[in-house]
């Protein structure tokens, strides 16, 4: 697997990583822990060394899965997670706080579930409207300094908040969506990250499943799978948005690929500091994506793809009400 910086900084992981969220929550029934552990392992044997989590997965669970499953070569692998969520006696997640000390216990909790010294990369998760990003910023500065932490990121952040966290701690990565169906990041933020030296981690860059093409308007999704609650879900939207799955797919198959492996290469081929993290509970679409970062577009390729999406609106928002007002703060 090809390797890549993080923007100006000395972290250096796999061209692709591995969102490990779905193993357990947020996508229905989670992997049962074998399975969950022999499939990051695999992973791994297979070049991938960049691996995400959260507190907020579960909670907790996520952490422990990943902390066990990278346990044999903790040393050879990156993994980043987050903290900004807090919790009722319950285990239940209950809303945002990135408070100093809330900051501290998260990262002590992080450290014991994944069975390290460090982390890797510590990202804010959302940004907390009611904690400065520059007391944030300080802390994990502090936690750098004091050795629990390597690498500072942010997610779902906007282009002001970044650029006063980065004032404070050099922010190493920047997390949020972006796929061939969500190109918004390409106006403001895409400029922002490379004048300031940060790399791009894009999740959900298959559009959580829907540009593989195995997801329409008649498919059903279990009743713990958050896309249930996400208007570009809707059958309605689905089936709008099928047409713009139908043009990857013709691509695709002119490339001697899969539509999944397409938009993995776009991606790709945007920067080359950019690294997708597909996430999957499956062997064998854990190999399509794999080759997903062999498939190589040239710049008529490239210019073919976009000319042909240009022209089919997406319709949806990507996230319901309540959590839309999370991002680009």
């Amino acid at each position: 697997m090809q390797q890549r910086k993080l923007g100006s900084s000395s972290l250096e992981v796999s061209a692709l990583g591995l969102g490990c969220m779905g193993l357990n929550y947020g996508r229905g029934p989670a992997l049962n822990k074998l399975e969950a552990i022999k499939l990051i392992r695999a992973a791994f044997e297979r070049g991938i060394t960049f691996f995400d989590t959260a507190e907020v997965y579960g909670p907790f669970r996520n952490e422990e899965l990943l902390g066990e499953a990278l346990a044999p070569f903790r040393t050879k692998a990156v993994i980043a997670t987050k903290f900004g969520y807090k919790f009722d006696g319950h285990d239940k997640e209950i809303g945002l706080t990135s408070r100093p000390e809330h900051i501290r216990e998260a990262v002590e909790g992080s450290l014991r579930r994944l069975k390290t010294d460090v982390i890797d990369l510590l990202y804010q998760h959302r940004v907390d409207p009611d904690t400065p990003i520059e007391d944030v910023a300080g802390t994990v500065k502090d936690l750098i300094c004091e050795g629990k932490v390597k690498h500072f990121g942010l997610s779902e952040a906007g282009v002001s908040t970044i650029r006063r966290a980065h004032a404070v701690q050099p922010v190493t990565a920047l997390q949020s969506e972006y796929s061939l169906w969500w190109r918004e990041p390409e106006t403001e933020l895409l400029p922002t990250l490379e004048e300031l030296g940060i790399g791009f981690v894009p999740f959900s860059p298959l559009g959580k499943g829907y540009l593989t093409g195995a997801i329409t308007e008649t498919t059903t999704f279990d009743i713990a799978d958050r896309r249930n609650a996400i208007p570009r879900f809707t059958a309605e939207a689905r089936k709008v948005n099928r047409p713009l799955v139908d043009q990857i797919t013709r691509i695709a198959r002119q490339k001697g690929g899969t539509a999944a492996q397409i938009a993995l290469a776009w991606l790709l081929a945007q920067k080359p500091w950019i690294v997708p993290i597909p996430g999957t509970t499956k062997l064998h679409r854990l190999e399509e994506n794999l080759h997903g970062a062999l498939v190589e577009l040239s710049p008529d390729d490239l210019h073919n793809l976009c000319s042909a999406l240009s022209s089919i609106p997406v319709h949806g928002e990507r996230y319901p009400v309540h959590l839309q007002q999370q991002v680009n703060r």
